[in-house]
Formats: C-alpha cells, structure tokens, sequence
C-alpha cells in the first residue's frame, strides 16, 4: 500500500488495523432500501437524529447522498441535488463538528458546494469519469476520493432471472482481471489530477454491472482488489443480490448483509459502507477481533 495512514483534520485512518464504519444517510425520495429521508418529512431532523444514531453506535463516517443509484431510477440534476444534499451536510458539520462526512456524488458542482459545507471525503459511484470536473475539485480541496468499479446504465435495468434485478452490462471477459483493470483507469485519473495516491480508495461496486454470481466472488476474491495497493471500501448493504440468493426484501436482508461484511473483511475490506450501523459495527469489531487480533486477550480462558 502505498501508506498505511490517512490523516482527514483530526481523524487518522490506519489502514489494516481496523475496519472503519461509514454510514449511509440517503437524502433522496426513492431509495432502494427505502430509508430515503425525504420520504420521511423533516429530512434535516431526521438526518441528524440518524447520524447521532450512527456516531453512537460506531460509525466513523457519515456518507450523505441525493441521487438514488437503484436500478432504473431516473438521474437528478445538480441544483436538486445540492438543494437535497447541502443543508444536510451543514447541519451535520453544525451538531458533530469532529464528525467525518463524505458526499456520494459523481457531479463536480455538487461535490464542491458540499465540501465547501463541510464534506471531507467525495465517493464517486462513476469513479471520476462521468465528470471530468470532479478529479480536479478533489484535488484543488486535498480530499480524499473512493472511486467505484462501474459499468451500469443507471436508466436501464435487467431484469432476467439471471441477474436478479441487477443492472446490464454485466458481460465480463474475466470478471476480476476486467474490474482491477477498469479501477487502475480510474487511479490514473485521479493521478493525472494530482490527486494524492493516499487519498485514494477502490471500491469494487458490487451490485454495479453484476450478476450475482459476480457479486459473490467479487467479494470472496476481494484480497486481489487489495493487492493492487489502495484501501478498500465494500458496500454490500442490503442489496439485491442478498434478496436474490435469500429471496427477501430490502428491510429483511441484515444477516445476509453481515455475512458479507465478515467475509469482506477477511478477504481485506477496510471500511464498510452500511445501513444498519450498530449492528455491522458489532459484525465487524468482532470479524477484526479474529482476524486482525487488535485487542489484548485476558489470559483467563473464558469458555461458554
């Protein structure tokens, strides 16, 4: 890896020491997993009440988005996008100042307006490439960009057995030498942006442009998206390849979410990006506890 630290004001990221939390506050009206905080009223209120749940159970990242990514949901321009987005963000920065938020965005003005509200961290689903604006923002700000595998129409959906309601473009030559290949393409643009290579992160997009079958080995052979030398974000969160092998819906999909999540971090997941905070929180603490043996172990063996 090319560090093993990041440091975002005062919050030091140590790669490979713990898996950090980021949780997901979705401020659009048609979100797959139907906690889109419009739908709910006084979205600003019940942003904030979320995100002191989330910083209360462990999260180490608020990530705020306004455009549903679901298949077949139709895009948002930036205006109503910042004017979903941005009193969010500020109202966050307001109650938790030392809290550390990103913005899901792929837009450069709305990632822009958000850090200047106080985001710290831009999550691209396209990975720098549905604007060629967005790499030059993150690197006129200095912050930090996790750049998603995707090949997904976001306006166009499968919706074959065969995919499970997943998103076309899932025509692969070979599934991980495709995803490590496309990934560095998104590096080498934030390279060429100045971006700092330690303020890059990968993300695998599961359930972006992939059959289930793929999503599940993109998970078990997630070590290989590690290798290329940059921490990995895996959002796996009550997606639909879950309902599809469990055959439940969205708000029945947390013990299939947690059994990615464990398995993600044994094969090298450094954040987890979820909806279900305190109990992914518990998940990964205990995942970390087996695999990565931060805690001192009492000498007396306790046995149950």
């Amino acid at each position: 890896m090319n560090s093993p630290f990041l440091k975002i004001g005062s919050f030091t990221f140590n790669w490979g020491s713990r898996t950090y939390v980021m949780g997901i506050l979705n401020v659009t009206p048609d979100s797959f997993s139907g906690d889109g905080l419009i739908a709910k009223g006084d979205a600003i209120n019940t942003a904030v009440e979320q995100a002191r749940g989330f910083l209360a159970s462990g999260a180490d990242i608020l990530d705020v988005g306004g455009e549903s990514t679901r298949p077949g949901s139709a895009p948002v321009n930036a205006d109503d996008e910042m004017e979903r987005v941005i009193p969010i963000v500020q109202a966050l920065k307001q109650n938790f100042p030392d809290a550390l938020i990103s913005i899901d965005t792929y837009k450069a003005q709305v990632a822009e307006e958000a850090i200047k509200a106080g985001a710290r961290i831009v999550n691209d689903v396209w990975g720098l490439r549905a604007d060629d604006g967005l790499a030059s923002v993150a690197a006129k700000y200095k912050v930090p960009v996790i750049l998603m595998h995707n090949r997904s129409n976001p306006a166009s959906v499968e919706v074959r057995e065969k995919l499970g309601g997943a998103y076309a473009g899932s025509e692969y030559q070979n599934l991980m030498e495709d995803v490590k290949r496309e990934l560095l393409e998104c590096v080498a643009l934030a390279k060429n942006a100045q971006i700092a290579e330690s303020h890059i992160i990968l993300d695998p997009g599961v359930g972006f442009g992939k059959t289930r079958e793929h999503n599940l080995e993109l998970i078990d052979r997630l070590g290989e998206i590690r290798k290329l030398g940059y921490p990995v974000l895996l959002g796996t969160s009550r997606k639909s390849f879950i309902g599809f092998t469990l055959d439940l819906p969205a708000d029945q999909r947390v013990e299939g979410t947690a059994a990615t999540v464990a398995v993600g971090i044994t094969r090298g997941a450094d954040i987890i990006r979820v909806h279900d905070v305190k109990e992914m929180a518990r998940v990964a603490k205990m995942t970390d506890a087996i695999v990565r043996k931060p805690f001192t172990i009492n000498e007396r063996d306790e046995r149950g």
